[in-house]
């Protein structure tokens, strides 16, 4: 049998969690994003990390076998969406947190359905109402492609687009007779 596996770790705290401004800049990426947990935010940071120093690694090999490793490094990169076809270890330098979690599954379902907040993109994405292509995939923090964006979609039995249908139209309305009774309210001041 043996003793079992347990996962490493895949983030790293801030070194100093104590600070104000640093807090403060979380909570905002936290309720930008619908995190869950800062350790959600952790997990991107260090990823970012281990990213950025790769591409400082590279930066310090000579020609020869920095031409031979750096297009591995950038096509992975362009391949999530994080930088463009033509970038250079400088782009890969200067991406941030924000970067990283623009391209998770609940960012882009909450932006592509328009979702009210990016925590109702992530209740619909982790009770399995989100497809993409042919499979169904409940990880709000799945990385998704740019060859996959195209093919996230409702799952054929989910009951979700019709309720925002329903709640757009009726937000509709209550826009038009908001502005009808503006409208009526400023006619009555005139008089």
């Amino acid at each position: 049998m043996g003793d079992p596996k347990y996962p490493r770790r895949v983030w790293r705290k801030p070194k100093r969690p104590l600070n104000y401004d640093l807090k403060m800049e979380e909570l905002k990426t936290l309720g930008t994003f619908g995190l869950r947990t800062k350790r959600e935010l952790w997990k991107a940071h260090t990823e970012l990390s281990r990213v950025r120093h790769q591409a400082r690694s590279l930066l310090a090999l000579r020609q020869e076998v920095r031409a031979e490793k750096e297009p591995i490094l950038l096509k992975s990169l362009n391949r999530i969406g994080l930088i463009s076809g033509d970038a250079t270890l400088d782009d890969v330098l200067n991406l941030t947190a924000n970067d990283l979690l623009s391209r998770r599954l609940q960012t882009i379902v909450s932006n592509k359905f328009n979702f009210k907040t990016p925590y109702q993109a992530r209740q619909a994405v982790i009770h399995g109402h989100i497809m993409i292509g042919d499979r169904r995939v409940n990880i709000p923090s799945y990385v998704v492609t740019t060859d996959e964006e195209n093919l996230v979609k409702f799952s054929p039995e989910s009951k979700i687009p019709a309720m925002l249908e329903k709640s757009k139209d009726s937000q509709e309305k209550v826009e038009v007779t908001e502005s009808a009774e503006a409208t009526e309210s400023a006619e009555a001041t005139e008089n």
